[in-house]
């Protein structure tokens, strides 16, 4: 069955030598489609035009929260007018990040929040990316309650702040760090998460899951997690995919 990478930066320069192979495959690889979250104002410019080339690829515009330091309301503006683009199915990936603190907290609230607006006025589910900031992100998302649902991207987190962001609306991600050996609260996480709520991605080029650890991160690669979430759901793989695979339709309005 073809499976769905609900999270791949193909856009990232580590594919400009081999985008095009690596997407023509995708039916070798039995990859249905993507979706390709931006970082900044240049990835999303650059993933409208890559969505626009490729059939098999959906995206989604807005700023991380590595990179808001600077970001002005003309180019939340931007972000907005960029939201009405072609195959554009979200905005994203958003949130905090207080791991690394590469911007201001502050910023980084203010700016998420503003990006929370954006999704509010135009009706799109968002991608959210949080690192040892998840209280402050679930209070904010709280401010958007009824208004905004997404996803949280790449979840690491306890099942009993996973149930919060469910009750939010939030679908959970996961992606190749279940398969890591150490990863041990990553997998008993993912047995808590209802069918219905749950997604597999790669964050490609990051994030390679065993047993492609070292390598670059890429689409075909989600199998490995899904494979990993089936096992641990004591459940056929084809069946975690048809659930995974209807999950992001439903989420980001993809009929095809």
């Amino acid at each position: 069955m073809k499976i769905v990478d609900s999270h791949c930066h193909i856009d990232d320069e580590k594919f400009d030598q081999d985008r095009d192979a690596i997407i023509s495959n995708f039916e070798n690889d039995e990859i249905d489609f993507i979706v390709d979250p931006a970082c900044d104002i240049a990835s999303s410019e650059k993933i409208i035009e890559i969505v626009k080339k490729y059939d098999r690829v959906y995206g989604a515009v807005g700023i991380h929260p590595h990179e808001v330091e600077g970001i002005t309301d003309e180019d939340l503006e931007k972000i907005y007018e960029m939201s009405f683009s072609e195959k554009i199915v979200a905005i994203g990936e958003i949130g905090l990040d207080y791991y690394y603190d590469n911007s201001p907290r502050e910023k980084q609230k203010e700016i998420f929040r503003k990006q929370l607006e954006i999704a509010k006025k135009r009706n799109l589910p968002v991608i959210i990316h949080t690192r040892d900031a998840m209280g402050d992100t679930y209070d904010i998302l709280s401010e958007f309650k009824g208004e905004v649902v997404g996803v949280m991207h790449c979840y690491t987190g306890s099942s009993e702040m996973a149930k919060r962001f469910m009750e939010l609306g939030y679908y959970i991600s996961i992606s190749g760090a279940v398969t890591f050996k150490n990863a041990v609260n990553v997998r008993e996480m993912v047995k808590t998460i209802p069918l219905d709520n749950l997604l597999v991605e790669t964050d490609s080029p990051y994030l390679t899951p065993e047993p492609n650890r070292g390598k670059r991160n890429e689409p075909k690669y989600v199998r490995f997690t899904a494979e990993k979430v089936a096992e641990l759901k004591e459940m056929e793989i084809n069946d975690l995919i048809y659930n995974t695979n209807s999950n992001v339709r439903n989420l980001f309005s993809i009929e095809d």
